[in-house]
């Protein structure tokens, strides 16, 4: 749930957020959001929140920093990396401390100050962080909307590799519907 933004009146916090990052009309850049898509199809456990953040994940993480009472156990975050940090596609699990100090400006999550505030709500809060990376092949420079053939193949294996870990967490199969 999110304060400014509140869609549900759920008292009972999510033990697991999924948010999905980026912008839709950009290419890659809406991988997050495509992966929340496909996750919306899947049995997932009561307690999983899936969100698709768009380029606003920040007010959710200062959410979760001054309320207690709304955080999660587990949040995992999906977006679109930048070309350099690997083949276009390949999904890359981290944590936000393996964020190289250097990457943090052009690293994506929609940037500065979004990794550290993740960083910060992992060592402050107690809360798990994951984030799974796919770095992009096409981020256009004008409204151009559709995933890349590459990002298309690693939306499915993020959504593997989350239903995985949510099952892992919870305890609870996460299956495809």
């Amino acid at each position: 749930m999110h304060i400014s933004h509140k869609k549900n009146n759920d008292a009972i916090p999510p033990s697991v957020a999924v948010f999905g990052c980026g912008n839709i009309l950009l290419g890659d850049d809406g991988f997050g959001p495509a992966v929340i898509e496909v996750l919306q199809a899947c049995d997932l456990p009561e307690r999983v929140r899936l969100i698709d953040a768009g380029t606003g994940i920040r007010e959710y993480l200062l959410d979760y920093l001054m309320l207690p009472s709304l955080r999660p156990e587990l949040i995992i975050v999906v977006d679109a990396g930048c070309a350099d940090n690997g083949v276009p596609g390949q999904l890359r699990e981290c944590a936000p401390a393996d964020i190289p100090a250097r990457k943090v400006h052009d690293f994506s999550l929609h940037q500065f100050p979004t990794v550290n505030l993740l960083q910060e709500l992992q060592e402050e809060t107690g809360i798990a962080v994951r984030l799974l990376i796919a770095p992009a092949a096409l981020l256009p420079d004008r409204i151009a909307p559709g995933l890349s053939p590459e990002m298309r193949g690693a939306v499915d294996e993020a959504c593997r590799r989350i239903l995985r870990i949510v099952s892992q967490y919870t305890g609870v199969e996460a299956t495809v519907s």
